[in-house]
Protein backbone atom coordinates (compact mmCIF):
# COMPACT_ATOMS: atom_id res chain seq x y z
CA UNK A 1 0.00 0.00 0.00
CA UNK A 2 1.15 3.52 -0.65
CA UNK A 3 3.05 4.60 2.49
CA UNK A 4 2.49 8.12 1.17
CA UNK A 5 4.80 10.54 -0.64
CA UNK A 6 7.10 12.82 1.38
CA UNK A 7 6.54 10.87 4.60
CA UNK A 8 8.73 8.18 6.03
CA UNK A 9 7.37 4.92 7.38
CA UNK A 10 5.85 5.34 10.81
CA UNK A 11 4.52 8.83 10.18
CA UNK A 12 1.05 7.97 11.43
CA UNK A 13 -1.05 9.11 14.34
CA UNK A 14 -4.26 7.79 15.86
CA UNK A 15 -7.46 9.64 16.62
CA UNK A 16 -10.72 8.35 18.06
CA UNK A 17 -13.72 8.84 15.77
CA UNK A 18 -16.85 7.69 17.54
CA UNK A 19 -16.32 4.04 18.37
CA UNK A 20 -13.57 3.64 15.80
CA UNK A 21 -9.87 4.49 15.87
CA UNK A 22 -8.45 6.12 12.74
CA UNK A 23 -4.69 5.62 12.31
CA UNK A 24 -3.80 7.93 9.46
CA UNK A 25 -0.83 9.62 7.86
CA UNK A 26 0.13 12.87 9.54
CA UNK A 27 -0.59 14.77 6.34
CA UNK A 28 -4.30 14.28 7.12
CA UNK A 29 -5.32 16.63 9.92
CA UNK A 30 -8.54 17.92 11.48
CA UNK A 31 -10.47 14.66 11.10
CA UNK A 32 -14.19 14.95 11.68
CA UNK A 33 -16.79 12.20 11.22
CA UNK A 34 -19.24 12.97 8.42
CA UNK A 35 -20.85 9.60 7.70
CA UNK A 36 -20.96 5.90 8.42
CA UNK A 37 -22.57 2.77 7.07
CA UNK A 38 -22.09 -0.94 6.54
CA UNK A 39 -19.14 -0.31 4.22
CA UNK A 40 -17.16 1.96 6.53
CA UNK A 41 -16.74 5.26 8.35
CA UNK A 42 -15.95 8.52 6.56
CA UNK A 43 -14.20 11.59 7.97
CA UNK A 44 -13.47 14.95 6.46
CA UNK A 45 -9.85 16.04 6.79
CA UNK A 46 -7.33 18.58 5.58
CA UNK A 47 -4.60 17.21 3.32
CA UNK A 48 -1.67 19.37 4.45
CA UNK A 49 0.48 18.27 1.48
CA UNK A 50 -1.99 19.23 -1.24
CA UNK A 51 -3.68 21.91 0.91
CA UNK A 52 -7.12 20.63 0.02
CA UNK A 53 -10.04 19.18 2.01
CA UNK A 54 -10.51 15.44 1.51
CA UNK A 55 -12.71 12.58 2.65
CA UNK A 56 -10.94 9.69 4.41
CA UNK A 57 -12.88 6.43 4.40
CA UNK A 58 -11.89 3.58 6.70
CA UNK A 59 -13.32 0.34 5.37
CA UNK A 60 -15.22 -1.59 8.00
CA UNK A 61 -13.42 -4.88 8.80
CA UNK A 62 -12.41 -5.39 5.15
CA UNK A 63 -10.78 -8.79 5.72
CA UNK A 64 -13.15 -10.46 8.17
CA UNK A 65 -14.10 -13.03 5.50
CA UNK A 66 -13.64 -13.76 1.80
CA UNK A 67 -16.73 -11.78 0.79
CA UNK A 68 -15.55 -8.63 2.55
CA UNK A 69 -12.00 -9.05 1.23
CA UNK A 70 -13.24 -9.37 -2.35
CA UNK A 71 -15.52 -6.37 -1.80
CA UNK A 72 -12.57 -4.23 -0.64
CA UNK A 73 -10.51 -5.35 -3.63
CA UNK A 74 -13.41 -4.65 -5.99
CA UNK A 75 -14.00 -1.14 -4.66
CA UNK A 76 -10.33 -0.25 -5.01
CA UNK A 77 -10.04 -1.68 -8.54
CA UNK A 78 -13.15 0.15 -9.76
CA UNK A 79 -12.27 3.46 -8.10
CA UNK A 80 -8.85 3.34 -9.74
CA UNK A 81 -10.18 2.64 -13.22
CA UNK A 82 -13.07 5.13 -13.46
CA UNK A 83 -12.41 8.69 -14.55
CA UNK A 84 -15.57 10.75 -14.85
CA UNK A 85 -16.71 14.05 -13.38
CA UNK A 86 -19.78 12.39 -11.85
CA UNK A 87 -17.84 9.58 -10.16
CA UNK A 88 -15.93 10.27 -6.94
CA UNK A 89 -12.18 10.58 -7.50
CA UNK A 90 -9.74 8.43 -5.55
CA UNK A 91 -6.75 10.49 -4.36
CA UNK A 92 -4.78 8.10 -2.17
CA UNK A 93 -4.84 4.68 -0.51
CA UNK A 94 -2.87 3.67 2.58
CA UNK A 95 -2.60 1.35 5.55
CA UNK A 96 -0.70 1.86 8.82
CA UNK A 97 0.41 -1.79 8.77
CA UNK A 98 3.80 -2.67 7.28
CA UNK A 99 3.37 -6.28 6.14
CA UNK A 100 0.83 -8.64 4.63
CA UNK A 101 0.59 -10.50 7.94
CA UNK A 102 -0.30 -7.31 9.82
CA UNK A 103 -2.48 -5.84 7.07
CA UNK A 104 -5.98 -5.28 8.52
CA UNK A 105 -6.96 -1.65 7.91
CA UNK A 106 -7.55 0.01 4.56
CA UNK A 107 -8.10 3.75 4.10
CA UNK A 108 -9.33 5.40 0.91
CA UNK A 109 -8.79 9.13 0.44
CA UNK A 110 -11.23 10.82 -1.92
CA UNK A 111 -12.32 14.30 -2.89
CA UNK A 112 -14.63 15.92 -0.34
CA UNK A 113 -18.12 17.06 -1.26
CA UNK A 114 -20.51 19.25 0.73
CA UNK A 115 -23.37 16.86 1.51
CA UNK A 116 -25.01 13.57 0.62
CA UNK A 117 -28.18 13.48 -1.42
CA UNK A 118 -29.97 12.44 1.79
CA UNK A 119 -29.64 16.03 2.95
CA UNK A 120 -30.78 17.49 -0.36
CA UNK A 121 -33.57 15.12 -1.27
CA UNK A 122 -36.02 16.60 1.25
CA UNK A 123 -35.51 20.15 0.03
CA UNK A 124 -38.02 21.79 -2.28
CA UNK A 125 -36.08 21.45 -5.52
CA UNK A 126 -37.23 23.27 -8.64
CA UNK A 127 -37.37 21.45 -11.97
CA UNK A 128 -33.98 22.76 -13.09
CA UNK A 129 -32.15 21.45 -10.04
CA UNK A 130 -33.99 18.15 -9.96
CA UNK A 131 -33.45 17.58 -13.67
CA UNK A 132 -29.76 18.52 -13.45
CA UNK A 133 -29.12 16.25 -10.46
CA UNK A 134 -30.78 13.34 -12.26
CA UNK A 135 -28.79 14.09 -15.42
CA UNK A 136 -25.54 13.85 -13.50
CA UNK A 137 -26.56 10.57 -11.84
CA UNK A 138 -27.39 9.16 -15.26
CA UNK A 139 -24.08 10.37 -16.74
CA UNK A 140 -22.16 8.64 -13.96
CA UNK A 141 -24.17 5.44 -14.41
CA UNK A 142 -23.71 5.61 -18.19
CA UNK A 143 -19.94 5.76 -17.66
CA UNK A 144 -20.08 2.65 -15.48
CA UNK A 145 -22.44 0.77 -17.78
CA UNK A 146 -20.23 1.51 -20.79
CA UNK A 147 -17.62 -0.74 -19.19
CA UNK A 148 -20.19 -3.33 -18.12
CA UNK A 149 -20.13 -2.17 -14.48
CA UNK A 150 -23.42 -2.29 -12.59
CA UNK A 151 -23.38 -0.19 -9.42
CA UNK A 152 -26.09 -2.23 -7.62
CA UNK A 153 -26.20 0.00 -4.53
CA UNK A 154 -27.54 3.34 -5.71
CA UNK A 155 -29.27 5.22 -2.92
CA UNK A 156 -29.25 8.81 -1.63
CA UNK A 157 -26.45 8.14 0.88
CA UNK A 158 -24.18 6.89 -1.94
CA UNK A 159 -24.56 10.11 -3.92
CA UNK A 160 -22.81 13.31 -2.85
CA UNK A 161 -23.26 16.89 -3.97
CA UNK A 162 -21.70 20.33 -3.75
CA UNK A 163 -23.46 23.61 -3.13
CA UNK A 164 -23.19 24.45 -6.84
CA UNK A 165 -25.39 21.39 -7.60
CA UNK A 166 -22.55 19.26 -8.97
CA UNK A 167 -22.93 15.59 -8.09
CA UNK A 168 -20.81 12.44 -7.78
CA UNK A 169 -21.56 8.76 -7.21
CA UNK A 170 -19.54 6.81 -4.66
CA UNK A 171 -19.29 3.43 -2.87
CA UNK A 172 -18.37 0.63 -5.28
CA UNK A 173 -18.05 -2.21 -2.80
CA UNK A 174 -21.18 -3.85 -4.20
CA UNK A 175 -20.66 -2.91 -7.85
CA UNK A 176 -19.80 -5.67 -10.27
CA UNK A 177 -19.17 -6.32 -13.94
CA UNK A 178 -22.24 -7.44 -15.84
CA UNK A 179 -22.58 -11.09 -16.73
CA UNK A 180 -25.45 -12.94 -18.37
CA UNK A 181 -24.48 -16.57 -17.89
CA UNK A 182 -25.32 -16.94 -14.21
CA UNK A 183 -27.72 -15.63 -11.63
CA UNK A 184 -26.30 -12.68 -9.77
CA UNK A 185 -26.31 -12.16 -6.03
CA UNK A 186 -29.94 -11.42 -5.08
CA UNK A 187 -29.54 -9.32 -1.92
CA UNK A 188 -27.25 -6.43 -2.62
CA UNK A 189 -28.80 -2.99 -2.64
CA UNK A 190 -30.50 -1.23 0.27
CA UNK A 191 -34.00 -2.70 0.37
CA UNK A 192 -35.97 0.45 -0.42
CA UNK A 193 -34.16 0.96 -3.75
CA UNK A 194 -34.01 -2.72 -4.73
CA UNK A 195 -35.38 -3.60 -8.18
CA UNK A 196 -38.06 -6.31 -8.53
CA UNK A 197 -35.74 -8.65 -10.43
CA UNK A 198 -33.29 -8.47 -7.52
CA UNK A 199 -36.00 -9.11 -4.93
CA UNK A 200 -37.21 -12.14 -6.88
CA UNK A 201 -33.78 -13.65 -7.51
CA UNK A 202 -33.82 -13.21 -11.30
CA UNK A 203 -30.91 -12.55 -13.59
CA UNK A 204 -30.45 -8.83 -13.96
CA UNK A 205 -28.68 -6.38 -16.20
CA UNK A 206 -27.56 -2.76 -16.25
CA UNK A 207 -31.01 -1.20 -16.04
CA UNK A 208 -31.36 -2.56 -12.51
CA UNK A 209 -29.69 0.76 -11.61
CA UNK A 210 -32.46 2.69 -13.39
CA UNK A 211 -35.04 1.34 -10.94
CA UNK A 212 -32.95 2.76 -8.11
CA UNK A 213 -32.78 6.14 -9.89
CA UNK A 214 -36.57 6.05 -10.24
CA UNK A 215 -36.93 5.45 -6.50
CA UNK A 216 -34.56 8.35 -5.82
CA UNK A 217 -36.50 10.64 -8.18
CA UNK A 218 -39.78 9.67 -6.51
CA UNK A 219 -38.25 10.59 -3.16
CA UNK A 220 -37.14 13.97 -4.55
CA UNK A 221 -40.74 14.69 -5.51
CA UNK A 222 -42.65 13.34 -2.51
CA UNK A 223 -39.93 13.73 0.18
CA UNK A 224 -40.57 10.19 1.39
CA UNK A 225 -39.44 6.67 0.50
CA UNK A 226 -41.71 5.19 -2.16
CA UNK A 227 -41.38 1.50 -1.21
CA UNK A 228 -40.49 1.30 2.53
CA UNK A 229 -40.55 -2.48 2.91
CA UNK A 230 -39.80 -4.06 6.28
CA UNK A 231 -38.27 -7.15 4.65
CA UNK A 232 -37.97 -8.50 1.11
CA UNK A 233 -41.50 -10.00 1.13
CA UNK A 234 -43.00 -6.74 2.38
CA UNK A 235 -40.88 -4.89 -0.18
CA UNK A 236 -42.42 -6.89 -3.03
CA UNK A 237 -45.90 -6.34 -1.62
CA UNK A 238 -45.31 -2.57 -1.49
CA UNK A 239 -44.19 -2.60 -5.14
CA UNK A 240 -47.19 -4.48 -6.54
CA UNK A 241 -49.71 -2.59 -4.37
CA UNK A 242 -48.53 0.64 -6.01
CA UNK A 243 -47.50 -0.45 -9.51
CA UNK A 244 -49.85 -3.39 -9.95
CA UNK A 245 -49.39 -7.12 -10.48
CA UNK A 246 -46.92 -7.73 -13.34
CA UNK A 247 -47.75 -9.49 -16.59
CA UNK A 248 -47.85 -13.25 -17.09
CA UNK A 249 -44.81 -12.90 -19.40
CA UNK A 250 -42.85 -11.56 -16.45
CA UNK A 251 -44.17 -14.31 -14.17
CA UNK A 252 -43.07 -17.01 -16.60
CA UNK A 253 -39.45 -15.89 -16.29
CA UNK A 254 -39.41 -16.52 -12.54
CA UNK A 255 -38.11 -19.65 -10.85
CA UNK A 256 -40.96 -22.05 -10.21
CA UNK A 257 -41.03 -21.67 -6.43
CA UNK A 258 -40.92 -17.87 -6.69
CA UNK A 259 -43.55 -17.88 -9.45
CA UNK A 260 -45.91 -19.95 -7.33
CA UNK A 261 -45.55 -17.54 -4.43
CA UNK A 262 -46.01 -14.42 -6.59
CA UNK A 263 -49.00 -15.79 -8.48
CA UNK A 264 -50.74 -16.73 -5.24
CA UNK A 265 -50.64 -13.13 -4.04
CA UNK A 266 -53.77 -10.97 -4.46
CA UNK A 267 -54.00 -9.26 -7.85
CA UNK A 268 -53.49 -5.50 -7.73
CA UNK A 269 -54.50 -3.09 -10.51
CA UNK A 270 -51.93 -0.52 -9.45
CA UNK A 271 -52.19 3.22 -9.04
CA UNK A 272 -51.78 5.56 -12.01
CA UNK A 273 -48.74 7.82 -11.95
CA UNK A 274 -51.02 10.84 -12.29
CA UNK A 275 -52.72 9.79 -9.05
CA UNK A 276 -49.51 8.69 -7.38
CA UNK A 277 -47.69 11.92 -8.31
CA UNK A 278 -50.32 14.64 -8.90
CA UNK A 279 -49.35 18.02 -10.30
CA UNK A 280 -49.32 19.67 -6.88
CA UNK A 281 -46.57 17.29 -5.70
CA UNK A 282 -44.13 18.68 -8.26
CA UNK A 283 -42.33 22.02 -8.21
CA UNK A 284 -43.85 24.91 -10.10
CA UNK A 285 -43.23 24.53 -13.79
CA UNK A 286 -40.11 26.04 -15.23
CA UNK A 287 -40.09 28.79 -17.79
CA UNK A 288 -37.96 26.43 -19.84
CA UNK A 289 -40.55 24.79 -22.08
CA UNK A 290 -39.01 21.31 -21.83
CA UNK A 291 -38.92 21.09 -18.06
CA UNK A 292 -42.55 20.36 -17.35
CA UNK A 293 -44.31 18.31 -14.72
CA UNK A 294 -45.76 15.99 -17.37
CA UNK A 295 -42.24 15.22 -18.63
CA UNK A 296 -40.94 14.53 -15.13
CA UNK A 297 -43.85 12.18 -14.47
CA UNK A 298 -43.31 10.44 -17.81
CA UNK A 299 -39.63 9.81 -17.05
CA UNK A 300 -40.53 8.44 -13.63
CA UNK A 301 -43.11 6.09 -15.15
CA UNK A 302 -40.49 4.70 -17.55
CA UNK A 303 -37.94 3.98 -14.82
CA UNK A 304 -40.35 2.49 -12.28
CA UNK A 305 -41.37 -0.48 -14.44
CA UNK A 306 -41.46 -3.89 -12.77
CA UNK A 307 -40.46 -5.82 -15.89
CA UNK A 308 -36.82 -4.93 -16.72
CA UNK A 309 -37.46 -5.86 -20.36
CA UNK A 310 -39.84 -2.89 -20.54
CA UNK A 311 -37.83 -0.51 -18.35
CA UNK A 312 -35.93 2.39 -19.85
CA UNK A 313 -32.14 2.15 -20.33
CA UNK A 314 -29.67 4.77 -19.18
CA UNK A 315 -29.10 5.86 -22.79
CA UNK A 316 -32.83 6.31 -23.31
CA UNK A 317 -33.14 8.20 -20.03
CA UNK A 318 -30.37 10.60 -21.07
CA UNK A 319 -32.30 11.41 -24.25
CA UNK A 320 -35.62 11.88 -22.44
CA UNK A 321 -36.91 15.47 -22.81
CA UNK A 322 -36.77 16.05 -19.05
CA UNK A 323 -33.05 15.22 -19.02
CA UNK A 324 -31.78 15.94 -22.54
CA UNK A 325 -31.74 19.73 -22.04
CA UNK A 326 -28.41 19.25 -20.21
CA UNK A 327 -26.93 16.76 -22.68
CA UNK A 328 -23.21 17.14 -23.32
CA UNK A 329 -21.51 14.32 -25.29
CA UNK A 330 -18.31 14.81 -23.30
CA UNK A 331 -20.23 14.02 -20.11
CA UNK A 332 -22.80 11.51 -21.30
CA UNK A 333 -20.59 9.63 -23.78
CA UNK A 334 -17.21 9.80 -22.04
CA UNK A 335 -14.76 6.99 -23.00
CA UNK A 336 -15.45 3.86 -20.94
CA UNK A 337 -13.13 3.04 -18.05
CA UNK A 338 -10.56 0.33 -18.67
CA UNK A 339 -11.03 -2.34 -16.02
CA UNK A 340 -7.65 -3.69 -14.94
CA UNK A 341 -9.08 -6.98 -13.66
CA UNK A 342 -11.74 -8.17 -16.10
CA UNK A 343 -12.05 -11.61 -14.48
CA UNK A 344 -12.68 -10.23 -11.00
CA UNK A 345 -16.18 -11.64 -10.55
CA UNK A 346 -15.29 -15.12 -11.79
CA UNK A 347 -12.31 -15.57 -9.49
CA UNK A 348 -12.37 -16.75 -5.91
CA UNK A 349 -9.39 -16.40 -3.58
CA UNK A 350 -8.49 -16.80 0.04
CA UNK A 351 -8.51 -13.76 2.30
CA UNK A 352 -4.71 -13.62 2.18
CA UNK A 353 -4.73 -13.66 -1.62
CA UNK A 354 -7.23 -10.79 -1.79
CA UNK A 355 -5.12 -8.88 0.72
CA UNK A 356 -2.04 -9.45 -1.40
CA UNK A 357 -3.91 -8.26 -4.47
CA UNK A 358 -4.53 -4.96 -2.71
CA UNK A 359 -1.19 -4.55 -0.97
CA UNK A 360 1.43 -5.66 -3.48
CA UNK A 361 0.64 -3.54 -6.60
CA UNK A 362 0.57 -0.28 -4.64
CA UNK A 363 3.72 -1.13 -2.71
CA UNK A 364 5.50 -1.68 -6.01
CA UNK A 365 4.53 1.84 -7.07
CA UNK A 366 5.65 3.61 -3.89
CA UNK A 367 9.27 4.25 -4.93
CA UNK A 368 8.16 5.61 -8.32
CA UNK A 369 5.62 7.81 -6.56
CA UNK A 370 8.24 9.34 -4.26
CA UNK A 371 10.68 10.03 -7.09
CA UNK A 372 8.07 11.57 -9.39
CA UNK A 373 6.52 13.80 -6.75
CA UNK A 374 9.93 15.10 -5.76
CA UNK A 375 10.57 15.94 -9.41
CA UNK A 376 7.19 17.68 -9.75
CA UNK A 377 7.89 19.71 -6.62
CA UNK A 378 11.18 20.95 -8.09
CA UNK A 379 9.45 21.93 -11.31
CA UNK A 380 6.67 23.80 -9.57
CA UNK A 381 9.11 25.67 -7.34
CA UNK A 382 10.93 26.64 -10.53
CA UNK A 383 7.66 27.92 -11.98
CA UNK A 384 7.02 30.16 -8.99
CA UNK A 385 10.49 31.75 -9.27
CA UNK A 386 11.05 31.73 -13.02
CA UNK A 387 8.16 32.62 -15.30
CA UNK A 388 10.02 31.46 -18.42
CA UNK A 389 9.63 27.85 -17.30
CA UNK A 390 5.85 28.09 -17.52
CA UNK A 391 5.51 26.70 -21.05
CA UNK A 392 7.75 23.76 -20.23
CA UNK A 393 5.87 23.02 -17.02
CA UNK A 394 2.50 23.37 -18.72
CA UNK A 395 3.43 20.91 -21.46
CA UNK A 396 5.02 18.54 -18.99
CA UNK A 397 2.01 18.54 -16.69
CA UNK A 398 -0.38 17.97 -19.59
CA UNK A 399 1.60 14.92 -20.70
CA UNK A 400 2.29 13.63 -17.20
CA UNK A 401 -1.31 13.92 -16.04
CA UNK A 402 -2.49 11.78 -18.94
CA UNK A 403 0.32 9.28 -18.38
CA UNK A 404 -0.14 9.04 -14.62
CA UNK A 405 -3.83 8.22 -14.93
CA UNK A 406 -2.92 5.01 -16.73
CA UNK A 407 0.49 4.11 -15.31
CA UNK A 408 1.11 5.54 -11.86
CA UNK A 409 -0.57 5.59 -8.48
CA UNK A 410 -3.57 7.71 -7.61
CA UNK A 411 -1.32 9.85 -5.41
CA UNK A 412 0.74 11.00 -8.41
CA UNK A 413 -2.38 11.64 -10.43
CA UNK A 414 -3.97 13.68 -7.63
CA UNK A 415 -0.75 15.63 -7.09
CA UNK A 416 -0.54 16.54 -10.77
CA UNK A 417 -4.20 17.48 -10.89
CA UNK A 418 -3.66 19.70 -7.86
CA UNK A 419 -0.95 21.69 -9.66
CA UNK A 420 -3.01 21.89 -12.83
CA UNK A 421 -5.93 23.31 -10.83
CA UNK A 422 -3.71 25.56 -8.73
CA UNK A 423 -1.88 27.14 -11.66
CA UNK A 424 -4.91 27.30 -13.94
CA UNK A 425 -3.04 25.92 -16.91
CA UNK A 426 -5.93 24.53 -18.93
Amino acid sequence: INKCPHEADGQFYSVQVGDSTFTVLKRYQQLRAIGSGAQGIVCSALDTVLSIPVAVKKLCRPFQNQTHAKRAYRELVLLKCVNHKNIIRLINVFTPQKSLEEFQDLYLVMELMDASLCQVIHMDLDHERMSYLLYQILCGIRHLHSAGIIHRDLKPSNIVVKSDCTLKILDFGLARTACTNFMMTPYVVTRYYRAPEVILGMKYKENVDLWSVGCIMAEMISHKVLFPGKDYIDQWNKVIEILGTPSIEFMNRLMETVRNYVMNKPQYPGVSFAELFPDWAFPSESEHDKLKTCQARDLLSKMLVIDPECRISVEEALHHPYIHVWYDPGEADAPPPQISDKQLEEREHTIEQWKGGILCPLEAQSNTTLQLLGFFDDLCVSFTTNYTSRDLLCSFLAFSLQWSQAMVSTAVNAYLQHYVDLCGFF
